[in-house]
């Protein structure tokens, strides 16, 4: 009866933890895997920073292009004159001119040459969109990768969480054997004191698990930014995804990611740069047409009055309408300059300086980038392969253990064997298990690296 109560209040202590982390377990919300990562690359921080970058290169393409269209600017102006005076006698005379001038005036200009500047400019800018455009599959790719291995966290932890049940499950039926035997007088007190223990650790073990995966549903919930926590599917634990290419065609996609394109496109886009700095090198020729408007008139030369001053006659109605004699005067001004700077302080050198060293900086990361595509692919297919040949071997020892144990409690209850060896079955079912999730994870993980490192979706799921 002591070893009952024993097992009782391991049973009542571990109740309440169990039934938390229960609770806190089914009330997150299932989601599949496809629909993780398509609301974590909507709402990552990664991806939106990405669009926005692609946002601003299209503005920039857009600005080069209007580098070619003229230059307008118009203006209008308008200004109050007054300034009464003392005269001689102390008297005020007022002041007799008119108090409004007006003026307006409109200009148009453009570079007729400028050596190719804006040509390489433009060039610079639509290079970099596609940088900016690698630069974004990269990042979702990125994005799709850290949710898969969350969502593998989870499908991990719905396995822990299913092994430490099972091992509870046969811990209870153990002690259940052990306790009868002990009362029959076939076994030592110690059996079923040892199988106590093993209650309190198998107990022990589902606390962890399912405290883990709720620590995972956390985490993948962050990811998605959705408002209500969610979970990975139940049903996709057991599935494995299998990549439907061979290793050359993964080489080709490879030498095409994301990262080499980004890479390629700056070093492009660095070497419009470098063109675009010689040209300060060349005159710039530039033509204007200014034309402007000064007088008196409020309308900007567009007023009612019909005449000018010295030409028309202002008659007596006009000037008891208070129609004035307006005067507004414009002049044009056609300009073509040509403009070399002999000298500007050494500012040419260095900015051709800089672009040099950045070309240079651009080719060398180029040249790391297909490098490191290449250690990349050699080591994931490495751990892919790997993971593949431990599922195989692991599935097969959980098989194994699994009999080996069924086999040791029934020579156990038959009193062929000691509880000892049930102990030692027990454990080493337990480490197959989980060699066999890890390996699984693993799999995945490499999968997922892959995927993120050619730039596309590599896999089918396959059921287990």
């Amino acid at each position: 009866m002591k070893v009952f109560r024993l097992a009782a209040v391991a049973a009542f202590a571990a109740a309440p933890s169990l039934l938390a982390a229960q609770v806190a377990s089914d009330s997150a919300h299932p989601i599949t895997l496809d629909e993780a990562v398509r609301l974590a690359q909507r709402n990552s921080p990664l991806t939106v920073q990405a669009r926005g970058q692609m946002r601003l290169g299209g503005a920039g393409v857009r600005a080069a292009y209007a580098s070619f269209i003229p230059r307008v600017d118009v203006g209008l102006s308008a200004g109050h004159q007054g300034g009464d005076r003392i005269g001689p006698s102390g008297n005020i005379i007022p002041y007799t001119g008119r108090p409004w001038s007006y003026g307006s005036n409109w200009q148009a200009s453009v570079d007729l040459f400028d050596g190719g500047q804006r040509f390489f400019n433009l060039r610079q800018q639509q290079k970099t969109v596609d940088a900016a455009d690698a630069n974004e599959t990269a990042q979702r790719f990125t994005v799709s990768l850290n949710v898969k291995q969350q969502y593998y966290n989870v499908l991990a932890a719905r396995e822990s969480e299913a092994a430490a049940r099972a091992q509870l499950q046969q811990a209870a039926q153990q002690l259940r054997a052990s306790s009868a035997r002990v009362a029959a007088g076939a076994a030592t007190k110690s059996d079923s004191l040892r199988s106590v223990i093993q209650v309190g650790n198998a107990r022990l073990a589902l606390v962890t698990a399912q405290n883990n995966l709720n620590f995972a549903n956390a985490q993948l919930t962050r990811m998605v930014a959705t408002p209500f926590v969610v979970t990975a599917f139940a049903s996709d634990t057991m599935d494995r995804p299998t990549i439907s290419l061979d290793s050359a065609a993964l080489q080709q996609y490879a030498e095409r990611g994301p990262a080499v394109r980004q890479a390629e496109a700056n070093l492009s886009a660095a070497k419009a740069a470098v063109r675009a700095s010689k040209t300060p090198y060349l005159p710039t020729i530039t033509a204007s047409y200014f034309r402007s408007g000064n007088g008196f008139d409020k309308y900007f030369g567009r007023g009612a009055a019909t005449y000018v001053c010295g030409q028309t006659q202002p008659t007596r109605t006009q000037l008891a309408q208070d129609i004035e004699c307006a005067t507004y005067v414009y002049s044009d001004r056609l300009s073509i300059q040509l403009n070399y700077p002999l000298f500007n302080q050494w500012t040419r050198e260095f900015q051709l300086t800089r672009d040099q060293v950045a070309e240079d900086n651009a080719e060398a990361s180029l040249r790391d980038a297909r490098l490191l595509a290449q250690q990349t692919l050699t080591q994931q297919i490495g751990a892919l392969r790997n993971a593949e040949e431990r599922i195989s071997i692991q599935e097969a020892s959980v098989a194994a253990a699994e009999e080996d144990l069924r086999v040791q409690q029934q020579r156990y209850n038959l009193g062929a064997s000691t509880l000892l060896d049930v102990l030692t079955s027990q454990t080493q079912l337990n480490q197959a298990q989980a060699a066999l999730i890890q390996a699984r994870y693993d799999y995945r993980v490499a999968t997922a690296q892959l995927e993120a490192l050619v730039g596309r979706d590599l896999t089918m799921t396959v059921p287990r």
